[in-house]
């Protein structure tokens, strides 16, 4: 039990003192920008995505094999971003979490493999428990109590004590039924109804929403936001859209931009962890209200690519948000852990500086902590510093040889530097030796193997990580066109490769990729018209892809479609001036 905080409603002494309690504390530390904590499924460390987002807790079906979970029927269809997914129970023995034991724990069943080593989300049943403190970029989740006379009480105490400005709103009632946190927001003026959802990594409007802003398809200044999944079997698709504003309480965003793309069902946003990590939020059930105050720095992730944030150009006006930092004093007596966390929150908003002097001071006061030299390292990688982060991943090898992300982290650095590919392979050995068959590291060490030139080991890899998987996760089929892609460069095992690259195509129609692998397997079975086929089908949604001109051109040359044939290389060497040369590593030359 924490100690209480004592509170005052509108700033007189209330009949009965209002009292704020923590209860229990779950220590985050950020995966890019997703909030995960630590737990154990029967004695096993787990770690799981702390989900607002969702009503209950899940354990992926790769999660719970590898936990050697038992499986029962449900009548649940779970929806999410990418559709909606068929759900089954399972119940841990014991579940441990906030340091204590829970016997006989339900959990549904679904979703796709998360990768990461993440094995599912703890939802509302989880933070329905009490009032809620997110202060992700400090690295801590609380549940807090009231006690006494809260019912006007400013619970935002951490602003109390800075004398820092609030802002709140208020929020729906949660029930059994629907425990989400629902609350108003303001897109150009126009009321919106929001979820605060710390699953999804990024904020999201609907398309519907953005049409009731005033956006149309003649919006100047619109890009593609990238992709993403959720528990469903598809991948949703994003634009980044300019708006005149964004307004939550008293806080306003002008001339910002906002992603726009699927929300799911009967909302119009979702409040993603990016807005959790710029801004101190207490959702407080207990009072029907949501507090916040603003950290400093951008309030969307607005990249091409969801999972990784970067400054944007939105900035918060509102009422003490300006000068507010997420920094807390560097004479603050912090842990290593807290250190670590606090690093891992910066680094997700690619705070490099900050992270990387908070990192090292992590590894100073935990010498023996391997994850902490990776974060850091992986900190220093994305600042392009090769050199120091190749030093932290060596240490996290020496303290932890099994670690495999340090490991591909390690693989991934010789890589980028044109090191001898030895190196390069005796990681990935290392690493095939020790990850489970289901992990999704598997993807990552396959391609590594391609780019070091071992074909074999790397469908090898696919192989694995596709039989282990259901055929409907969304991975599988990223799986199957590396596999079919693979083949074909290798020139092996075609007619495999055209199964692949089939099943990959029914699953993601819309990725140009696929088209281009299974146009060079049509191309070295000789179907020149289907290879020409599938290169159009390839280039309509990429146009300027230098393999796939460089492929269809191939092909028209052996139609006899000599000008069109070389005006297809010309195309592919004005973008890839090295293309042959590649080519013919692949033994891919025209006729």
């Amino acid at each position: 039990m924490f100690a209480g905080l004592c509170l005052s409603a509108d700033g007189a002494f209330a009949a009965e003192p209002c009292e704020l309690h923590r209860i229990a504390e779950l220590q985050v530390t950020m995966q890019d920008l997703v909030p995960t904590v630590h737990a154990k499924i029967n004695g096993r460390d787990a770690v799981f995505i702390a989900d607002s987002g969702a009503f209950f807790s899940i354990i992926t079906p790769s999660a719970a094999e590898t936990h050697h979970l038992k499986l029962a029927r449900s009548p649940y269809v779970v929806g999410g971003i990418g559709g909606d997914a068929r759900a089954r129970m399972t119940t841990v023995d014991t579940f441990t979490i906030f340091n204590q034991d829970l016997p006989k724990v339900p959990f549904l069943v679904a979703g796709n493999d998360l990768g990461h080593g993440l094995v599912g989300f703890l939802g509302q049943n989880v933070f329905h428990l009490g009032d809620v403190e997110y202060d992700l970029a400090n690295g801590a989740i609380y549940l807090l109590r009231t006690q006494g006379d809260c019912e006007k009480a400013n619970l935002a105490y951490w602003a109390n004590a800075k004398g820092q400005a609030v802002s709140f709103i208020d929020i729906e009632d949660a029930t059994h039924q629907q425990r989400h946190t629902r609350g108003e927001v303001y897109v150009n003026g126009e009321r919106m109804r929001a979820i605060f959802d710390t699953g999804d990594p990024v904020t999201v409007l609907s398309p519907d929403a953005a049409w009731r802003a005033g956006v149309s398809p003649t919006t100047p200044g619109i890009t593609y936001g990238g992709e993403w999944g959720g528990l469903g079997k598809g991948v949703s698709h994003s634009l980044i859209v300019p708006f005149d504003s964004f307004r939550i309480g008293d806080e306003e965003v002008q001339h910002t931009k906002l992603r726009v793309g699927d929300v799911g069902t009967g909302q119009d946003m979702l409040i993603g962890a990016d807005f959790f990590l710029s801004h101190h939020i207490l959702v407080a059930t207990s009072q029907r209200r949501l507090y916040f105050t603003y950290n400093g720095g951008p309030v969307f992730n607005l990249t091409s690519t969801p999972a990784a944030a970067t400054p944007a150009d939105a900035s918060a006006t509102a009422a003490g948000a300006a000068g507010a930092t997420a920094a807390v004093a560097a004479d603050e007596h912090l842990d290593a852990a807290a250190y670590a966390r606090r690093g891992a929150a910066e680094t997700s908003r690619h705070d490099y500086q900050h992270a990387i002097a908070d990192l090292t001071r992590a590894c100073e006061l935990a010498p023996a902590e391997a994850e902490y030299f990776y974060e850091r390292g992986m900190a220093y990688l994305q600042t392009q510093q090769a050199d120091p982060a190749l030093a932290d991943f060596d240490q996290a090898i020496k303290l932890k040889p099994d670690d495999v992300s340090a490991l591909l982290a390690r693989a991934t650095v010789h890589a980028g530097r044109d090191d001898p590919s030895e190196l390069i392979i005796a990681d990935l050995d290392a690493a095939d030796r020790v990850a489970p068959r289901e992990d999704a590291a598997r993807l990552g060490i396959g391609d590594l193997y391609l780019e070091a030139g071992k074909p074999e080991a790397a469908i090898a890899e696919y192989t694995k990580y596709i039989d282990s998987h259901d055929r409907d996760e969304v991975e599988v089929a990223r799986a199957l066109k590396a596999r079919c892609g693979t083949r074909a460069r290798a020139g092996r095992e075609l007619e495999q490769a055209l199964d692949d690259c089939d099943r990959a195509a029914r699953r993601r129609p819309d990725d140009g990729s696929i088209y281009e692998s299974r146009g060079l397997v049509q191309l070295r079975l000789g179907h020149y018209d289907r290879s020409i086929a599938d290169y159009d089908k390839a280039l309509k949604l990429s146009p300027r892809t230098a393999w796939s001109l460089y492929g269809r051109g191939i092909a028209k040359l052996h139609k006899g479609q000599t000008e069109a044939g070389r005006a297809d290389l010309t195309a592919a060497t004005a973008i890839s001036p090295h293309i042959a040369e590649h080519a013919a590593r692949y033994d891919i030359r025209p006729p």
